[in-house]
């Protein structure tokens, strides 16, 4: 079997990573040695199955790489999913891991005073700049989004904006920046996905390994 023969797994880097590798592990994915190596530079490795290799990516490659065939599965959060909205995405599993929710934050004194049903306009830093605009548009509130890929929380303090939206799980990370939930807008977790064209074209081989991952995910 040639490297272009192979099915490719695709995985989102830090938390979700260490969360989906025990079930993968029980599901018979077993990759080499150095995928646990701290210090590798390393982005894509090989498996205990010499059809399967895993590649590692930022979350939201991860559906990229799955949406335009790059990659024939993978894992990523329903927060991606529901960002990008890519119709050649299947998303077959719940793997009820990486739990946390996206929500709408602002600074604890303006929360004390503010009320989100008066909101007509809205100036929002986000990562999520399409779900915050649907979110939004939902009650008939206009959305101005300032994209930001990391540290949002910064936004209100530098004078960006005085909302943000972001992912939430305990909430230190807001409390620590002065900010406080006030909506909720999705409850979040990560999912097995399929290249759609690759669950055709390839369906002897990658059912199997949704069917493998369903059990196990299953029995957690």
């Amino acid at each position: 079997m040639t490297a272009n023969d192979k099915l490719i797994l695709a995985l989102p880097n830090g938390r979700i990573l260490r969360e989906v590798m025990p079930l993968l592990r029980r599901a018979g994915i077993e990759p080499e040695a150095e995928f646990d190596d701290p210090e590798t530079r390393k982005l894509q490795f090989t498996t205990s199955d010499p059809g399967l290799d895993i590649i590692r990516a930022r979350s939201f490659d991860v559906a990229t790489f799955v949406a335009f065939g790059a990659a024939h599965m993978g894992v990523a959060g329903n927060d991606v999913l529901m960002e990008f909205d890519y119709a050649e995405i299947y998303a077959p599993l719940d793997l009820a891991i990486g739990k946390c929710r996206i929500s709408v934050a602002e600074p604890v004194e303006l929360a004390g005073r503010d009320d989100p049903r008066t909101w007509s306009h809205v100036r929002v830093a986000t990562k999520y700049p399409n779900v915050t605009r649907q979110h939004f548009a939902a009650r008939g509130v206009q959305a101005e989004c300032i994209k930001l890929n990391g540290a949002v929380e910064l936004a209100p303090a530098l004078g960006l904006c005085r909302r943000i939206v972001d992912l939430v799980s305990s909430g230190a990370t807001l409390k620590a920046n002065g900010l406080v939930e006030v909506e909720h807008i999705a409850d979040i977790t990560s999912r097995f996905i399929v290249n759609r064209a690759a669950l055709k074209t390839r369906h002897a081989e990658v059912s199997p390994w949704v069917n493998r991952v369903a059990e196990v995910a299953r029995a957690a």
